[in-house]
């Protein structure tokens, strides 16, 4: 998973955003491309379809960080599939 927005003080909900990582590529609308990071075994693309919020007690360890310029890549193909 990556996190999108952790928890705030003012927020209503102990949640976090997050979409799913996966090793499967198929070069879809929704996907972005994020290589092989030092911190995951293999290629693999962010799925910005898989949306979601989760309990933030649900998060077990930090693997690593996205470079901001592949977070800007993740960010407009949100924009994208929301149509926003």
């Amino acid at each position: 998973m990556l996190v999108l927005a952790f928890l705030q003080p003012r927020d209503a909900r102990a949640l976090v955003v997050v979409v799913p990582l996966t090793s499967q590529q198929r070069g879809l609308r929704g996907e972005v491309d994020i290589g092989k990071p030092r911190w995951l075994p293999k290629r693999s693309s962010v799925n910005v379809q898989g949306f979601a919020s989760i309990d933030q007690n649900a998060l077990l360890r930090k693997l690593g960080r996205l470079p901001e310029a592949q977070f800007q890549l993740v960010k407009t193909a949100i924009r994208d599939v929301l149509d926003l």
